[in-house]
């Protein structure tokens, strides 16, 4: 069952099983002579098709997306606009899907094996494609950015107003982002006061190549159905289209993680020219991505520093262990060298920044990790989330989950990708709990919930592996224990094998069938949660205030429910002040003391001022139908 079996680090059956190392798709098997090969058995060539084509249909697909002619102010015009980014999808991937199970059951294997590669490629890229299109509608007759000015966007634009005028680094926020918004402003917009619409561009951009981007990594160490298997739903899931960046830095670096260790570990294998030119190229990439977006590496640091410390081969003698120290080396050299800025600000700043931000995730059970709410919780409180499942609390998903973790660790645990991934888990769930526990006396969240994700991540990533591990080592126990006797290699019976693999690829391309399924409601699911919406509570606020700023002539846009909008701010970044106590977001004042233990500053709202704005509300728009009322008698 070699089409569903794993093309991963420490893989059954290939050349080095037993170290946890293994090739990352040898492709079809190559003919005596290169000049001869096809150019479809060619693994760069095929490499460079893939990441052609999953970044094309999820531009693509965006792109299309702008024709959606809706309001979408309206909830009609949403729900339109919901069905229409369907209907794309379904018309550009039901042929896909109609292709690759035609190949699986009528055509060659060689034909099939370049039509699933292709098509899962393309399937990546749609996934998130159809979330980037969701955006491009919820924005539909606006410059702005999702989250307008407010919020963290803000602070982005503020930042990227600072970089215009060349004033350096705001802070210990990852630099990359906010200079690419400067610098996209300066080229599109014609530099400062419209770096909101730089970031607009860059949302609906990053929204979309975040597919692709996860699945081209995870292809570095894993066939094509896996690869999808693991990149769709990590994207659909944890993607923010307004902070897109982030997300894209923990999805990518868990596999370029485990592409690197496995290097590491073979370098006794690998030449010292080889040895230096990967770790020179994985050094400037994990720079790269730090400039991008730093917080995975903390979370993420503890569980890699221990695999690295199992990995290294301390027994394969001194002259391996001198290779794999200078691979280390090399690599930490050219990490630091890009990340320099940011390392410099953080020594030099980090003690400054205590991070006091209080929501939801933080009054909740901290030992919940699968699931995630942001600020905007609308009617949720830490009472009624997360709701309580069948098993201990534990929803049946969870069971299912770690049932899945079980499979990986137990069956999986040759490959070195699922190490990578539980020490990383270990290390994120000790982290995690000590900033929590840390929390009341230090006065400081340090971004402790954001754990939840990449926790949560890893499991995923176990649970796949799990599935693999059972297929793998499944497809060879049916092969020896039904083997008919006498079928040996020798006799020529064993050209037969027990389950056809024409059946394997029928099955696999079912398979994928479903993950295409599961991409279009979950990003569907995704996409609609940040429809406008004027509920300060709900994820709809931040596209909805992208429609209340004016435009660039001084109007208003074109599906704006007010008539007054507000001004384009040209604010530059400062250090906001530090306070000394934890900020209690979305607690009333009247619950400050029992909740955070103090009393509530005199900006927070209490339950009557919160029932008297609400009443002024209803009053309101009883006299504004009043008025109507009167004026059509008139």
């Amino acid at each position: 069952m070699t089409h569903l079996a794993p093309e991963v680090v420490g893989a059954s059956g290939t050349a080095h099983s037993r170290t946890g190392t293994g090739s990352a798709d040898p492709g079809p098997v190559p003919s005596s002579s290169a000049a001869r090969r096809p150019w479809t058995s060619r693994r760069r060539v095929l490499a460079l098709a893939e990441a052609v084509v999953s970044v094309t249909a999820a531009l693509g697909y965006m792109l299309l997306s702008r024709h959606i002619s809706v309001n979408p102010i309206v909830r009609l015009g949403q729900v339109s606009g919901l069905a229409t980014l369907q209907q794309y999808a379904a018309v550009i991937g039901l042929p896909l899907l109609a292709l690759l199970l035609y190949t699986a059951h009528r055509g060659a294997a060689r034909r099939h094996q370049l039509v699933k590669r292709l098509v899962c490629a393309a399937l990546a890229g749609l996934a998130t494609g159809v979330i980037a299109g969701g955006v491009v509608v919820a924005l539909r007759g606006t410059p702005h950015p999702l989250g307008g000015q407010e919020g963290d966007p803000g602070v982005l634009i503020d930042m990227a107003n600072s970089f215009l005028h060349h004033e350096g680094m705001s802070g210990i926020y990852p630099p990359a982002f906010p200079a690419l918004m400067a610098l996209w402003a300066k080229i599109r917009y014609n530099g400062r006061g419209e770096t909101g619409f730089a970031l607009h561009d860059l949302q609906i951009f990053f929204t979309a190549v975040a597919g692709p981007m996860a699945y081209l990594a995870w292809r570095i160490l894993l066939r094509p159905f896996w690869a999808l298997l693991i990149a769709v739903p990590a994207a659909v899931l944890f993607l923010d289209p307004i902070r897109p960046y982030s997300h894209i830095v923990m999805i990518v670096l868990l596999p370029l993680l485990g592409y690197w260790l496995r290097e590491m570990r073979l370098a006794g294998r690998r030449g010292t020219r080889h040895l230096l030119l990967r770790g020179l190229v994985a050094g400037l990439i994990f720079g790269a991505l730090f400039l991008w977006y730093s917080g995975w590496y903390i979370w993420a640091a503890p569980g890699a520093l221990v695999a690295a410390l199992f990995f290294f081969p301390w027994r394969q003698g001194a002259a391996t262990a001198k290779k794999a120290g200078l691979y280390i080396g090399v690599t930490l050299l050219s990490a630091g060298v890009v990340g320099a800025p940011l390392l410099y600000q953080m020594a030099r700043l980090g003690s400054e920044n205590p991070d006091r931000y209080a929501f939801l995730a933080v009054y909740a059970d901290p030992g919940y990790v699968l699931g995630w709410v942001s600020d905007r919780s609308s009617t949720l409180t830490y009472q009624t989330w997360p709701v309580s499942g069948e098993m201990a609390g534990q929803s049946g998903f969870a069971l299912l989950l770690l049932f899945g973790v079980g499979l990986g660790l137990g069956l999986g645990l040759r490959n070195i990708m699922v190490r990578t991934a539980a020490a990383v888990l270990a290390g994120a769930w000790l982290a995690r709990f000590w900033f929590a526990g840390h929390m009341a006396h230090d006065k400081a969240i340090q971004l402790y919930p954001r754990t939840t994700w990449i926790i949560m991540y890893c499991l995923m990533i176990l649970a796949v592996l799990g599935m693999m591990a059972v297929v793998n080592r499944g497809s060879g126990w049916i092969e020896r224990t039904l083997r008919p006797s006498g079928g040996g290699a020798g006799s020529g019976a064993g050209l037969a094998r027990v389950v056809p693999p024409r059946v394997v690829r029928q099955l696999a391309a079912g398979m994928v069938c479903v993950v295409a399924l599961f991409a279009a409601m979950g990003a569907s699911w995704s996409a609609n949660r940040y429809m406008p919406s004027s509920d300060v509570d709900s994820m709809g606020i931040d596209a909805y205030r992208a429609h209340v700023i004016k435009t660039r002539d001084g109007s208003c846009p074109r599906f704006s429910p007010r008539k007054d909008c507000w001004d384009i701010e040209k604010d530059d970044w400062k250090p906001g002040p530090i306070q000394d106590f934890i900020w209690c977001a979305g607690i009333v004042a009247d619950d400050w003391p029992s909740v955070c233990g103090m009393e509530a500053p005199k900006r927070v709202r209490s339950r009557a001022d919160i029932e008297r704005d609400a009443e002024a509300e209803k009053q309101a728009r009883k006299d504004a139908a009043e008025s109507g009322k009167d004026a059509r008698k008139k």
